[in-house]
């Protein structure tokens, strides 16, 4: 088409008019922001594209504005206008502008088995490095979570494309060999990552396996690779001290239906509760952290508390080829067995809310008291909330790339939202503890397993007394997902608490309220 634009973001971001490399913006935040206008191709409202890129300045529309105004003569070109702004959103008009990355989202293996040889070599071509090459934004979060989401869809396209050249062209070696490298070098890439040869091992002690005190890097593996399950992901980073105290917990081990090593502790006397596994754990650095310790005192002075870390992180086993919803109820089974409980109370935090009603439901007689806090029936892509997809599938990305760095700038991101109440001790804490109790690859899968949950069926099969709790403001979970709970079992109490915090502090009355109300229950129901 004449007049076209053609922009490409398969690598370093360029734009070009009838074959003409366009000169760019010296700004990163100014082509940052044509790059997401063509690639998502609809109108988007001034305040998103203001937090997006500019939501630290004092004046984020100002800079919106300028910013329009040094793209406006690079695609507003012979007569064509592309660029639409009014008062409210802003349109890169996706008729008039040809994106390289168009299509390439939507392509799957057996699309690419259908096209002939020479299409897919072209597809081959498009991609000279990875998405967005170079146009990295730290300080804006928002816009690294959808590249790096962006980047990894991109990589994913290209990886398929590549093999099915490389099957296509198996009789041709000439040809084949420059394909073959190219996936080699990409897959290298994607394992390092993850490649634990690579990391330091810890040199803390003084876990108990029973009765007897180990070194973390005896803990026993269950498969090929496990060993390594408490390692750090950088050399120049070392691992948090562990406090002595005069408080004890016992650390032990189970196996699992498909051998896989989980980690469960015991600590105080009474009644024995069962805290279900939560997204993030470390048995040996929950116990002295400024964010759990609280926690782990309170339900523990007066009861028998059985805590354990989930497939895949903390002292549990890192490599685990199941992590779904159905593993992780099996992983509570493994470890209510192996702690011989006849009855208990059990407690879901967050995702394990789903896990514990769905383990009520199938051992009834067990279960004395069911505690629900901060949790959701269904996951967030069950939730069927376009925006919210989206939002958490570049979340994901996020966590994949962002978590092992030494930057704490992407976890932050996450810690503001789990403790936005939090003060710098307990921040720094857990922007630090997201690296050290999971692989970022291992959280990625977690976090896509948390979105397929949905235990909407099997509410009102609930039979044994339960507590709702869940935080008013809560911008991890939002406050209707756990009033759903309670609307959808049967005699089930709801507590609402005055709090923004996912993890409630210490010193807010929130978790004051919290403890006095699972107290009362666990005494009425044990």
């Amino acid at each position: 088409m004449v007049g076209q634009l053609t922009i490409k973001v398969l690598g370093e971001l360029n734009v070009t008019q009838q074959g003409q490399l366009l000169p760019l913006p010296q700004s990163k935040k100014t082509r940052a922001l044509l790059a997401y206008l063509a690639v998502v191709g609809r109108a988007q409202r001034r305040e998103h594209l203001c937090k997006m890129f500019w939501e630290v300045p004092d004046d984020p529309r100002s800079s919106l504005r300028w910013s329009l105004h040094k793209l406006r003569p690079i695609v507003n070109t012979e007569g064509h206008v592309r660029l639409h702004a009014d008062h409210n959103s802003v349109l890169l008009s996706p008729q008039t502008v040809e994106v390289d990355f168009k299509g390439m989202a939507s392509l799957r293996p057996a699309d690419l088995d259908r096209l002939d040889t020479e299409r897919l070599e072209s597809l081959a071509a498009t991609f000279r490095g990875e998405f967005l090459d170079g146009l990295c934004l730290p300080h804006c979060p928002n816009f690294e979570a959808w590249r790096l989401c962006h980047r990894d869809i991109a990589l994913r396209v290209h990886m398929e494309i590549l093999r099915a050249l490389v099957r296509r062209l198996q009789d041709r070696p000439e040809r084949v060999n420059v394909y073959s490298l190219v996936l080699d070098r990409l897959t290298n890439e994607i394992a390092a990552v993850d490649r634990p040869e690579q990391w330091p091992e810890p040199s803390v002690s003084g876990v108990s396996n029973g009765s007897r005190d180990v070194p973390l890097r005896s803990l026993p593996p269950s498969q090929p690779g496990s060993a390594f399950i408490s390692r750090n992901f950088e050399t120049d980073v070392p691992w948090p001290a562990v406090t002595p105290s005069k408080r004890s917990q016992e650390i032990r081990f189970c196996k699992t239906a498909d051998r896989v090593t989980i980690a469960y502790a015991v600590c105080g006397r009474g009644s024995p509760i069962v805290r279900a596994a939560h997204w993030m754990s470390h048995l040996q650095y929950d116990w002295e952290s400024p964010v759990w310790t609280h926690w782990i005192d309170a339900l523990s002075e007066k009861t028998k508390l059985i805590r354990y870390d989930e497939r895949g992180t903390g002292l549990s086993d890192w490599i685990a080829e199941d992590i779904s919803f159905a593993a992780m109820i099996a992983d509570l089974e493994s470890v209510v067995d192996a702690a011989g409980l006849d009855r208990f109370t059990l407690l879901g935090v967050s995702q394990s809310c789903a896990v514990s009603v769905a383990y009520a439901v199938r051992h009834p007689e067990r279960v004395s008291g069911l505690i629900l806090y901060g949790g959701f029936v269904k996951g967030w892509r069950k939730r069927s909330d376009s925006h919210e997809v989206a939002t958490h599938e570049a979340m994901t990305a996020l966590i994949r790339e962002g978590w092992g760095q030494n930057n704490p700038v992407f976890r932050h991101l996450f810690t503001a939202m789990f403790i936005p109440g939090a003060d710098e001790v307990q921040m720094d804490w857990f922007d630090e503890f997201q690296r050290i109790s999971v692989l970022p690859s291992n959280a990625g899968r977690l976090h896509e397993a948390f979105g397929e949950i949905d235990v909407s069926d099997v509410l009102s099969q609930v039979t044994i007394p339960t507590l709702v709790l869940h935080a008013r403001k809560d911008m991890v979970v939002p406050f209707q997902c756990g009033r759903e709970f309670a609307t959808g079992i049967p005699g089930a109490r709801f507590v609402d608490l005055d709090s923004a915090n996912h993890i409630l502090l210490a010193n807010e009355p929130a978790f004051e309220r919290f403890v006095r109300e699972v107290t009362r229950f666990v005494a009425e129901t044990a």
